[in-house]
């Protein structure tokens, strides 16, 4: 009598039964987020207390360079606490982007071995970078008491939103970029400088009213809408911007369906050519 043999391909959409097997799969879902976390800071001194100096220290230089040596203005606000604002969103964009894009690629001996759903993979990765997010907000906390500066309570409630936005930017673009990079190496080289040109693309150290004519390219960028509406909300130097939000909203949509789409479509390959 011959052995049935049963053959695990996953599906070329996206479905709500990827939902559910990433629930049953949850368990995994946690144990790649504590490696992660104990991987990166494994071995060094003060552990995961970096994730709370390095946006401390950028900050710090930002202050001196852009603050006090060129004058950068910052809407009548403290600029330490104005760049930190912009900082922390952008960073857990940044960091997200990248460890998402290269999340397939490091885990290639998992991937070409064991059966799971690859999107935990990318998900895993993102909410390390929320937990690095969570450390550095208490930079942002200690300024506003150091400089006696009380936050809008509306920032807090719409912070939620601001997260789920730059969540969804960093996944969308994220799945394609980590789908591209099964294939093409070039990704690795290419993102960092992309990530750093991008940065000065969107008013991170400087207000988005200082670009003038040019504000209307600011805002093909999704992660000027998210950082605007932050320091709005928490700082309260200016009404919040709620249709460039809402543009950002849709063009973080659009990327996270895009990405998804295509991360699916391409899942199929990855345990052969990773």
């Amino acid at each position: 009598m011959s052995e049935k043999e049963t053959i695990i391909e996953p599906k070329k959409t996206f479905s709500l039964d990827d939902f559910r097997e990433i629930w049953e799969y949850r368990e995994l879902l946690y144990f790649f987020t504590w490696r992660d976390l104990k991987v990166r800071y494994k071995q060094t001194y003060i552990g995961i207390a970096w994730a709370f100096f390095q946006p401390f220290f950028a900050m710090v230089v930002f202050s001196i360079f852009f603050g006090k040596l060129a004058k950068m203005p910052s809407d009548d606000i403290p600029y330490p606490i104005f760049v930190f604002v912009g900082l922390l969103l952008w960073q857990f964009f940044a960091g997200s982007l990248t460890a998402v894009s290269n999340c397939l690629v490091g885990n290639k001996q998992i991937i070409t071995k064991v059966y799971f759903p690859r999107l935990i993979l990318p998900i895993s990765a993102v909410i390390t970078k929320f937990v690095d997010f969570l450390i550095a907000s208490l930079i942002l906390v200690g300024l506003m008491f150091y400089y006696g500066y009380l936050p809008h309570l509306s920032g807090f409630l719409i912070l939620p939103l601001l997260l789920l936005i730059t969540f969804m930017a960093a996944l969308g673009l994220g799945l394609f970029l980590a789908s591209l990079n099964v294939k093409y190496r070039d990704v690795g080289y290419v993102l960092p400088y992309f990530i750093q040109m991008m940065m000065f693309l969107t008013p991170v150290v400087y207000p988005a009213s200082l670009t003038g004519i040019y504000s209307w390219f600011l805002a093909m960028n999704p992660m000027t809408g998210v950082i605007k509406a932050a320091r709005a909300a928490l700082l309260g130097n200016f009404p919040i911007n709620w249709p460039l939000l809402g543009i950002s909203s849709l063009a973080c949509l659009f990327l996270m369906i895009f990405g998804f789409y295509y991360f699916k479509k391409t899942e199929k390959y990855f345990a052969d050519i990773v």
